[in-house]
């Protein structure tokens, strides 16, 4: 049997108690798929953000094991525009073609070590003009929950470490594990959106009687040919009002929101069924195998047949 997959996680002064403890608790609720390992700078302690300090068993040497990394977040009163160098010294320990994840502030210490640039990135919704402002050449995008780039990833707050965290099962063992890890989590496996769902706004003057009820109207009716029309009656409003708070609340528009359902749909069942592609664009609602190839490709850049074969594989 082969060794599982090692993640190691650098703990920096500062850190955040809860996201440094989620690729632990997740990773390793994967049933001894990953290892994970959890250093420092220096070997030594470090300070949290909350009124304890950590104490871990290794140093930075530990990073040239690693298959992932997993930066986590640090006070944002810590964060400078250029790392120290002892942080600089240990993040040149990550071997080339190693994994790399950072959660929320973590994304500044990519960044301020030029592994972001050039690359779609996120990070805080909160701090996302602070770090435009200093890496310029990032094309960061404070709307979303994570941005995956390959051997990169970044996520934004808190629980985004989760979802960042669970896609990475799912890219790795498939669907199955990674919905099996979620309800061990006792958390979603996906979450729809991203943080343009949780940025600060101005509180409505009324009430608003809000889209979520129509949303899992929508997700059991996949296979119809659900138009914006459809989904406003339903939820008893205008299009243009229903197109206006479903954006509000999810953040995005309906019609993409129901082509990613459709999309995730249909990786569930290449994952975990043996229907015709053509079958299954019919009961995700893409009427045609083609159209499923096409948003498939858009989406995560493979063909059905290439995605079957790599999870049902993993799986």
């Amino acid at each position: 049997m082969s060794r599982p997959h090692r993640v190691v996680v650098l703990a920096l002064a500062g850190v955040y108690p809860f996201e440094l403890g989620i690729p632990n608790r997740v990773f390793g609720s994967a049933e001894g798929r990953y290892e994970i390992l959890t250093c420092t700078v220096d070997g030594g302690p470090v300070p949290t953000n909350a009124d304890f300090a950590l104490t871990v068993e290794h140093g930075a040497e530990l990073l040239g094991t690693a298959d992932t990394v997993v930066i986590p977040p640090y006070d944002s009163a810590r964060i400078e525009r250029d790392p120290s160098p002892a942080v600089t010294a240990a993040l040149e320990r990550i071997r080339p073609g190693t994994r790399v994840v950072s959660i929320c502030t973590g994304a500044f210490v990519l960044a301020a070590a030029g592994r972001l640039d050039g690359r779609p990135a996120t990070t805080h919704w909160s701090l996302a003009d602070t770090f435009r402002r200093w890496y310029p050449e990032v094309d960061v995008d404070p709307d979303v929950l994570f941005v995956d780039d390959g051997d990169v990833l970044t996520s934004a707050g808190a629980a985004s470490g989760v979802d960042v965290c669970l896609h990475l099962i799912r890219a790795d063992h498939g669907s199955e594990v990674a919905n099996h890890v979620a309800r061990v989590c006792v958390v979603p496996p996906w979450r729809d959106g991203g943080q343009a769902q949780y940025i600060e706004r101005p509180v409505p003057e009324a009430p608003d009687d809000g889209t979520s009820a129509t949303r899992q109207w929508a997700l059991g009716r996949l296979h119809e040919p659900l138009s914006l029309a459809d989904l406003a009656a339903h939820a008893r409003m205008s299009s243009r009002t229903f197109s206006r708070r479903f954006q509000d609340e999810v953040g995005t528009s309906p019609g993409r929101w129901l082509i990613r359902q459709r999309v995730e749909r249909a990786r569930y069942l290449l994952e975990s069924s043996d229907l015709p592609v053509d079958e299954i664009a019919i009961q995700v609602g893409f009427a045609t195998g083609t159209s499923l190839r096409q948003h498939l490709q858009a989406a995560i850049g493979v063909s059905p047949i290439a995605y079957r074969r790599t999870f049902r594989g993993a799986a």
